[in-house]
């Protein structure tokens, strides 16, 4: 399985800004699905953003569609959260999870990160 690395997060105020990114290793990046997932305490974790193997097709969580920007470099096996206008709410460990079946979906990965934190303070 690809291996799954998030680094970017830490502590924000309201209405600024974070990027996320999440390093893959061990297998072929371009194959896979990718998606950004967050759990905040108490809660279940829930879908964020997800894109296709080659970048062009992309999917939101309601919740955050028009304030963050998924997207990928397969040359450097990365793949990134833009995350700006952040609330209270987007307070999360966020995760990236990576899949090689099919195409850009909302839930069934096989690989997952380790997380990083994201804190927005009011």
């Amino acid at each position: 399985q690809v291996q799954l690395a998030e680094s970017g997060g830490g502590l924000v105020q309201a209405g600024g800004s974070l990027r996320l990114s999440c390093a893959a290793s061990g297998h072929t990046f371009s194959m896979y699905v990718m998606g950004w997932f967050r759990q905040a305490p108490g809660k279940e974790r829930e879908f964020v953003a997800t894109i296709n193997r080659s970048g062009g097709s992309t999917d939101y969580a309601d919740s955050v569609k028009g304030r963050f920007t998924i997207s990928r470099d397969n040359a450097k096996n990365t793949v990134y959260l833009q995350m700006n206008s952040l609330k209270p709410e987007d307070t999360a460990v966020y995760y990236c999870a990576a899949d090689a079946r099919g195409y850009a979906r909302r839930d069934d990965y096989a690989s997952w990160g380790q997380g990083t934190q994201v804190t927005v303070s009011s």
